[in-house]
């Protein structure tokens, strides 16, 4: 995969590009990036990338010149995934991130100041995404925290390639609670079912666990998982 981040701060992605799991992709070769510092690209005496909006109103908005050049110097595909970081995007998932992670090539485009001009948006832009409902000093953040749910997903990228098909959010429920070392902790105990070396009893639990820890802190989650009968026995249960 290879991901360019258009940005006025390069330097903020360094030090999340050159940690654990990202850093050991890229040195596996599973991974290239690239930062553009978009002021370059401006065409004015200044390097000015912000101007007052048209028609008034308060902020600055991000002109269309500096993202549109930087752009033509990169080599996009018509499969490469444009990806605009905005409060008004489609909220970010993992659903998505798995999406995002089938891509060979990604963009985002990490702004600054009140807006962007419309053209940028319209004419440059395959997703717009959000990573929550609230607003940030700019891009740079949330590009990060998609690209490190993003890459993880690649093959061997993990190591383990089921690692991660058992987190939250990956199974439509989140997940079940886990233990390790030592059996015993200050009067608190491992539960005897992990310990019984029944594989059997151990999933079910591991499920039944799972239904329960989503209906206990996103029930929202359920409305959209396909539960089977026994499932919605198990669900009826922890109702009453």
């Amino acid at each position: 995969m290879r991901i360019d981040y258009l940005t006025l701060f390069p330097e903020m992605f360094e030090g999340v590009l050159n940690q654990s799991i990202l850093k050991r992709a890229r040195e596996k070769g599973q991974l290239s990036t690239q930062t553009i510092n978009f002021r370059d690209y401006a065409n004015n005496k200044h390097n000015q990338v912000d101007d007052y909006p048209f028609g008034g109103g308060q902020g600055m908005v991000l002109k269309p010149e500096p993202i549109f050049n930087a752009m033509r110097e990169l080599d996009t595909t018509p499969e490469t995934r444009v990806i605009l970081m905005t409060p008004q995007g489609q909220p970010f998932n993992q659903k998505l991130a798995e999406s995002l992670s089938e891509a060979e090539h990604l963009v985002f485009i990490c702004g600054h100041y009140e807006g962007y001009d419309e053209r940028i948006r319209e004419q440059l832009v395959t997703d717009e995404i959000s990573v929550g409902d609230y607003v940030l000093t700019g891009g740079e953040l949330p590009a990060m925290v998609m690209t490190d749910a993003i890459v993880r997903l690649l093959p061997d990228v993990l190591g383990n390639q089921v690692s991660h098909e058992d987190d939250s959010f990956s199974s439509g429920l989140l997940e079940y609670p886990q233990y390790t070392r030592p059996r015993s902790f200050e009067g608190y105990d491992v539960p005897d079912v992990l310990l019984s070396g029944n594989h059997a009893h151990i999933e079910k639990w591991r499920h039944e666990q799972s239904l329960y820890r989503t209906y206990q802190k996103r029930p929202d989650l359920l409305e959209s998982y396909p539960l089977n009968e026994a499932d919605k026995k198990i669900v009826e249960r922890f109702k009453r």
